[in-house]
C-alpha cells in the first residue's frame, strides 16, 4: 500500500510541476507576444501580461479547490453545471447578451468581464458522461443505448458551440468524447460507426458554410490562398521557419509585431517557434507529454470507473486541444481558433485548464467517487461488473484492489481479535 500511495503521489507531482511549468511558459511568451503590437497602439505592453497573471491566480485557487475536494463535489454540481453551459452557449446568441468580436460570437458578459460559454460546455461534458459511462458501463456495447441519451447530448453540445461559429471548440469535444468512449471500452465497429456519421455530418456542414469551407480550402493549399484564406497559416509558418532550431532570440520576432494576427492566443506557437526554435518547442511539447504520461497512469489506477473516467476525460481535453492547436500553426490541421491550454492569453480557457488539472491531481492523489450503477436488465455476453473494473484498461483493477483492501483489512481485524 505505501508503494501505491507514493506512485500515486509521484504522479500528482508530475501534474502539477508540468502545469506551473506551462502557466510561466505562458507569462513570459503572452508578454513576448502582445509587448510590440500592444506599444504600437499607444498602451504600456504589459497589459496582456497583468492580465495573465490575473487569470492565472484564479485559475491556480480553482485548480487547489478541485485537487482537494472536486472529486467529491463533482456528483453534486455535474447536472446543474450542464444546464448552466447549455443556457450559456444559447444566450451567446442573444442580442446584447452575446458579444462579437472578428465576426464570431463566442462571449457572454460586458466590458473587460466576458466568458467563453464553450470552455465550460466542455468542462461540463466530460462530467455528464463520466457518470453516465460509471451508472451502466454495458451501455457502450450498444449503439441504441449509447445514444440516449449521452450521444444525443454531447452532439447537440457540440453542435450549439459549432454554430457560434466555433469548429475549433466542437472539434475538442469531440475528440474528448472519443476518448473516454474508448477508454470505457466500446467496440471499435461502434467507434467507426459513429465516426462516419460525424465526418458525413461535417462534410454537409462545410459544403453548407462559406466560413468552413474557406478554412478547409485554406488548409489544403494555403500557400495558393496566401493574400486571402490561407493568410495565416502562411504567415505562422513562415514565422516558424525563421526561428529554425534556436530561434532569433526571445522578444525579436517579426511576424508577431506586423504579420501574425492574434498572436498572444491562437498564434502563440508560432511567436514561440520563430523565438526560440525547434529546441523551444520541443520544450513546450514535453511539458504536455508529461501531462500525457501521468494522466493516464493516473486513469488506469483509479480505484473506481467513474474516477477514471474524470482522468480520461480531463486528459484528453487538454492533449486534444494542444495538439489541435499546434498541428494548425505547423499547417498539419485546419485553423480552429482554439487557445494553447495553459499558455495562449484568455481567461476562460485558463481557468477551465487548471480545472480540469486540478480534478486530475485529486484522482492522482488517490481521491475516488462513486455513482450507483444502474442494473443492466437485458442479457449481455459481458457482464457490467467485468466491464466497470477492466473494460479498456483504464481503472482496470479498482473493483479487485477495492475488494482485495476490504479482505485484507477483515484479516487485520480478525488477527487483532484473536490477539
Amino acid at each position: 500500500m505505501a508503494r501505491q500511495t507514493r506512485t500515486q503521489s509521484t504522479e500528482q507531482r508530475i501534474l502539477l510541476t508540468a502545469t506551473l511549468c506551462l502557466l510561466a511558459y505562458g507569462a513570459v511568451m503572452v508578454y513576448s507576444a502582445s509587448s510590440a503590437t500592444s506599444v504600437l497602439e499607444g498602451g504600456s505592453g504589459t497589459s496582456y501580461l497583468v492580465k495573465f497573471i490575473l487569470f492565472g491566480g484564479v485559475g491556480l485557487a480553482i485548480m487547489a479547490l478541485a485537487s482537494r475536494r472536486g472529486i467529491e463535489l463533482i456528483p453534486r454540481i455535474s447536472g446543474p453545471l450542464l444546464v448552466l453551459a447549455f443556457v450559456l452557449v444559447l444566450a451567446v446568441h442573444i442580442p446584447h447578451i452575446g458579444v462579437s468580436v472578428n465576426g464570431g460570437r463566442r462571449w457572454v458578459g460586458a466590458g473587460p468581464l466576458i466568458f467563453e460559454p464553450a470552455e465550460l460546455m466542455k468542462l461540463a461534458l466530460i462530467l455528464y458522461s463520466a457518470t453516465l459511462i460509471a451508472k451502466r458501463p454495458a451501455r457502450v456495447m450498444s449503439i441504441k443505448e449509447l445514444a440516449r441519451p449521452l450521444l444525443l447530448v454531447c452532439g447537440a453540445g457540440a453542435a450549439l458551440v459549432a454554430s457560434e461559429p466555433d469548429i475549433g471548440s466542437a472539434m475538442v469535444i469531440v475528440a474528448t468524447i472519443f476518448a473516454m468512449l474508448l477508454a470505457a471500452g466500446i467496440p471499435l465497429s461502434h467507434l467507426g460507426r459513429i465516426a462516419g456519421a460525424l465526418a458525413l455530418v461535417v462534410l454537409l456542414y462545410a459544403l453548407a458554410q462559406p466560413y468552413a469551407r474557406a478554412r478547409l480550402t485554406s488548409f489544403l493549399n494555403p500557400w495558393a490562398h496566401a493574400a486571402g484564406s490561407g493568410f495565416q497559416e502562411v504567415q505562422a509558418q513562415i514565422a516558424v521557419g525563421n526561428g529554425g532550431i534556436f530561434g532569433v532570440g526571445p522578444g525579436q520576432s517579426v511576424q508577431k509585431a506586423f504579420y501574425l494576427p492574434e498572436a498572444p492566443t491562437d498564434f502563440i506557437v508560432a511567436v514561440i517557434g520563430e523565438e526560440l526554435g525547434v529546441v523551444g518547442l520541443c520544450a513546450l511539447l514535453s511539458l504536455y507529454g508529461m501531462i500525457a504520461y501521468a494522466g493516464l497512469r493516473t486513469a488506469r489506477k483509479a480505484r473506481s470507473l467513474y474516477s477514471a473516467m474524470i482522468a480520461v476525460g480531463c486528459c484528453a481535453l487538454i492533449l486534444s486541444q494542444a495538439l489541435l492547436n499546434v498541428f494548425a500553426v505547423l499547417g498539419l490541421a485546419p485553423l480552429t481558433g482554439v487557445p494553447l491550454p495553459f499558455v495562449s492569453y484568455g481567461a476562460s480557457s485558463l481557468i477551465v485548464m487548471c480545472c480540469a488539472s486540478g480534478l486530475l491531481q485529486a484522482v492522482a492523489g488517490g481521491a475516488s467517487a462513486h455513482v450507483r450503477a444502474l442494473p443492466d436488465r437485458r442479457p449481455r455476453q459481458r457482464s457490467p461488473h467485468r466491464l466497470a473494473a477492466g473494460a479498456g484498461g483504464v481503472g482496470r483493477g479498482a473493483g479487485a484492489r477495492a475488494a482485495g483492501t476490504a479482505g485484507a483489512r477483515a484479516q487485520r481485524s480478525a488477527r487483532a481479535r484473536s490477539a
